[in-house]
């Protein structure tokens, strides 16, 4: 049988059409390469262009009314307190009342011992009694004396002198009687007593202590504090010196009663400005019948302020201090920063009032982004 005849150029045309697909193929897959390569470049150009513009918040400008209020730190005193030192000297025989007693004017606190005001007192009385009748025998003697001298027995002199005597031993009583008096009054200050009503809020001895007479600081005995009512003092700067008054009402609030709120009225004023701290001290009385407020402790004082009318109010977080002074910045309608210049009226701590620079308006960037400038665009995240 006669082979089978095939034509040579079969397999060149296959060859041919492979080659052709791979190169279509190729060509396809560099195309979408670059295809993909330039969309990626062109996100990241867009993603770029949006990082280059700052996002902001905006807030719009309150309006200050009486809801202001001025907050200031101060301490607590007790409306009246003493500290009681022992007037006498002597040993503490023993005392009646410790810390956190109530206690009443004129109440037992403690008895001291004193035996050598004892022994003076008793000798002050000794002499006492013996001037007395050297006394009275010098009465008697003046008296015989003057008769005698209405029938001529003694003469006008020695009658004098008599009398005389007698005047000097009248005055030798008085003073030994004021000095037994002294004692016997030094005497009743072995017994300490409470001046007022009140809390003992320390005591500072014991049985059998030495103590001695005098007022030395860190000596006192007991202290009494009267906490019904209290003092409570604050310094207030010098800008809002001119709107608190004498009468003008006051919350207080301390830390260890979270949530409760006290009534203060400012009872007086320094009127005048301490020099070192640029402030005037006020003072101002709370009751305290519950005794919920402790002497000494620090206390939040709160004062509200009136607003001045269309007085505009921001946030202290939306100002800015540079070269250029004091400034706000603004968004306008097309999205660009207007840098202001403002004035501050008063701050009060959670809020800046704006005396002028600033409309009601305006849409106020709160916390600026760092090197912002007058003209940036910027893209507002949200406004309220």
């Amino acid at each position: 049988m006669p082979p089978e005849n095939t034509s040579p150029s079969a397999p060149r045309r296959g060859a041919s059409l492979l080659a052709w697909g791979l190169a279509i193929a190729a060509v396809a897959v560099v195309v979408t390469g670059l295809a993909t390569r330039s969309a990626d470049a062109e996100r990241l150009r867009e993603r770029a262009q949006a990082q280059s513009v700052p996002t902001v918040t905006v807030i719009a400008p309150g309006k200050a009314g009486s809801a202001a209020a001025l907050e200031l730190p101060g301490r607590i005193e007790a409306f009246s307190r003493a500290p009681i030192f022992a007037r006498v000297a002597g040993y503490v025989k023993s005392w009646h009342a410790d810390i956190g007693a109530s206690v009443k004017a004129g109440q037992l606190l403690a008895v001291i011992e004193t035996p050598e005001l004892d022994q003076q007192l008793q000798q002050a009385r000794a002499e006492l009694a013996n001037v007395r009748a050297s006394a009275e025998l010098a009465a008697a003697t003046a008296r015989r004396w003057t008769d005698l001298l209405a029938t001529g027995t003694v003469t006008r002199q020695g009658a004098e002198e008599k009398q005389g005597d007698y005047a000097a031993k009248r005055s030798q009583v008085a003073a030994l009687q004021a000095n037994v008096e002294r004692y016997e009054t030094l005497k009743r200050f072995s017994r300490v007593v409470a001046p007022f009503d009140g809390v003992v809020t320390a005591r500072s001895t014991d049985v059998g202590a030495l103590v001695n007479g005098g007022s030395t600081p860190g000596n006192e005995l007991f202290v009494i504090s009267d906490t019904k009512k209290l003092r409570v003092y604050v310094s207030v700067p010098q800008a809002h010196a001119a709107a608190i008054g004498q009468g003008a009402k006051a919350t207080l609030k301390v830390p260890e009663r979270p949530g409760r709120r006290y009534e203060a009225t400012v009872q007086s004023l320094a009127q005048a400005i301490n020099a070192a701290s640029g402030s005037m001290l006020v003072q101002l009385a709370a009751d305290n019948v519950g005794g919920e407020l402790l002497p000494g402790g620090y206390v939040g004082v709160s004062f509200p302020l009136p607003a001045a009318a269309g007085t505009l109010t921001i946030p202290p977080s939306a100002l800015l201090f540079d070269k250029a002074g004091l400034r706000v910045a603004t968004v306008d309608a097309q999205g660009k920063v207007v840098l202001k210049a403002v004035t501050v009226a008063r701050d009060t701590g959670a809020l800046i009032e704006i005396a002028t620079g600033l409309a009601a308006e305006d849409r106020v960037i709160d916390s600026p982004p760092d090197g912002i400038a007058a003209g940036d665009a910027v893209r507002v995240a949200t406004a309220r």
